[in-house]
């Protein structure tokens, strides 16, 4: 395709005609209309859509995958990627993590954002859920980027009314700048960090907000044994029961980590329809100690997807990945190597996933949004090609990807994002003038 050609097709969403790509074990032809919709797909669907397509893009064999999404992530944390590796969790988070984000900007966040979006689409991601600060600029570099997110103010009250009500306000403010962008790409939920660091009362003005506005709710929840141990102490029930006495568990809530959760609190996360967001890579880089019990929790009923966590504990945003370490860590931890199969994992990255953050279908269907990732079957990782799942998981990372596409606009097309050279200076800039700050300050 002619540079010029290349320049037009990013610009805005067009009618689209993808040939020649794989999907479900066929051969296929995607027509995707000019609102960003999946028209068509089948086999022989050129003849039928060439004249009506604006763009072809020639898959060449390429598989065919809804995208993937990123339900848990802290995505300005670029810039601390490689910032403080290989230390004991409470000591990474209040000797090196929290100390450098007192000197955040927001033009850090905006740059941080940016630069996540840019790995994401890089790496085929094209939904994920957010939480951090500056959640205003975060929005920013989501609407400029083309992806889709759901954004929180990370919520912290510290046990402190005076601290909370201006918790409440950042996040009553957030909803309100979502709503005004007017971006069905963009979605605003509420926060509460943790058990830890929210009151009771937090977590009971965070649920009655998210209900008034009909907004998610997104958390941590029992990521190490410690909270767990914590939380008995202190409230006399475990951090699962405590959320649901302050209405947090609900089918509009995605719970990151679970790692500490037993059998009785996966029933109640499953009777709640609780989203629950896998983070292996995370979890095991900061030894947890502890696999999520992602059975327990599916067949109670949770959705079970999958998350990143942020690029200062991962260290990227890759989402196949994670979705290969998921399924080796489950096999490991709970000594069964039938536990999360390919097929399994591969759907905790698309389906689940989009079904969590209220993206669609995560399919790809006719009538579908038009989230689409074509990955490489002229590569090594895909050659030889007996199962597409398997290779998918085990055998490819986010370097497969070749094309993204998200609501039917094209944002990498053949490895090519346009001012990606631009988007990694400002963003390398940022993280050294944040860490010039904190030493000095």
């Amino acid at each position: 395709m002619a540079e010029d050609t290349m320049t037009d097709i990013f610009s805005k969403k067009h009618p689209l005609l993808i040939t020649n790509v794989m999907a479900d074990g066929k051969t296929v032809d995607i027509f995707v209309d000019e609102t960003g919709t999946i028209a068509a797909l089948g086999e022989g669907e050129r003849r039928r859509y060439r004249n009506d397509a604006e763009f072809i893009i020639d898959g060449d064999g390429a598989i065919a995958l809804p995208g993937l999404v990123n339900t848990h992530t802290h995505a300005a944390m670029t810039l601390l990627r490689g910032y403080a590796d290989d230390m004991i969790l409470q000591d990474w988070l209040t000797q090196k993590i929290w100390p450098l984000e007192a000197h955040l900007t927001a033009d850090d966040v905006y740059q941080g954002t940016r630069l996540a979006c840019l790995e994401m689409i890089r790496s085929g991601t094209t939904a994920f859920n957010d939480m951090y600060f500056f959640m205003g600029d975060a929005a920013r570099a989501v609407d400029e980027s083309g992806i889709r997110a759901v954004l929180s103010y990370g919520f912290i009250d510290l046990f402190n009314a005076e601290k909370r009500e201006k918790e409440c306000k950042a996040t009553e403010d957030l909803a309100a700048h979502v709503r005004s962008l007017d971006n069905p790409r963009i979605k605003a939920a509420v926060g509460p960090h943790a058990i830890y660091t929210v009151s009771e009362e937090g977590l009971e003005w965070c649920a009655e907000f998210a209900q008034h506005k009909k907004i998610p709710i997104h958390i941590h929840l029992s990521e190490t044994e410690q909270e767990v141990r914590d939380c008995i102490e202190r409230y006399g029930k475990r951090p699962a029961a405590l959320l649901d006495q302050c209405r947090i568990l609900t089918p509009r809530t995605i719970a990151a980590h679970c790692c500490w959760v037993d059998e009785a609190e996966c029933a109640l996360l499953g009777k709640r329809g609780v989203h629950v967001s896998h983070n292996p890579v995370s979890n095991m880089k900061l030894a947890t100690n502890r696999a999520m019990p992602c059975h327990w929790l599916a067949d109670a009923g949770a959705n079970v997807c999958l998350g990143t966590d942020g690029s200062a504990s991962n260290n990227n945003l890759d989402m196949f990945r994670e979705a290969k370490t998921a399924a080796l860590l489950q096999k490991f931890y709970w000594n069964n190597p039938t536990i999360l199969p390919a097929h399994e994992a591969l759907a905790m990255a698309t389906d689940h996933g989009a079904k969590a953050l209220g993206f669609g279908t995560g399919k790809l269907a006719a009538g579908a949004p038009a989230d689409i990732v074509l990955v490489a079957t002229r590569a090594a990782c895909n050659t030889p090609l007996h199962t597409a799942s398997s290779n998918l998981v085990y055998s490819c990372s986010g370097a497969a990807v070749e094309t993204t596409i998200c609501d039917g606009r094209v944002l990498m097309l053949e490895h090519e994002i346009p001012g990606e050279a631009t988007i990694l200076k400002e963003a390398a800039r940022a993280a050294r003038d944040l860490v010039s700050r904190a030493r000095e300050g």
